[in-house]
């Protein structure tokens, strides 16, 4: 996970103030978080999650595709099938 949330945090060009500030917590909290030398409890996975418009599956690492919303699922399933009529094309 500490990778994930650093990650998604210098995508959108955010401080860790920033982000710590927007969901309630301090920010040496956030950069244990991000270092791995703490965990966050649900509550915290929850506000991060949200902050970020990410699944908590994404944010911890349990699945490598953001998929939060009915609309993501559908977004993914279409790529797959562009996905698959390139390779039937190349066959």
């Amino acid at each position: 996970m500490k990778n994930r949330l650093k990650d998604l945090r210098e995508d959108r060009d955010l401080r860790q103030i920033d982000v710590a500030c927007a969901i309630g917590i301090d920010q040496k909290t956030l950069s244990n978080y991000e270092t791995g030398k703490t965990n966050p409890d649900s509550y915290a996975l929850v506000r991060l999650a949200d902050f970020f418009n990410v699944s908590i599956d994404y944010l911890v690492g349990r699945a490598d595709i953001n998929i939060s919303s009915k609309d993501d699922i559908l977004d993914e399933i279409s790529n797959i099938q562009e996905r698959l009529e390139d390779i039937k094309t190349q066959l």
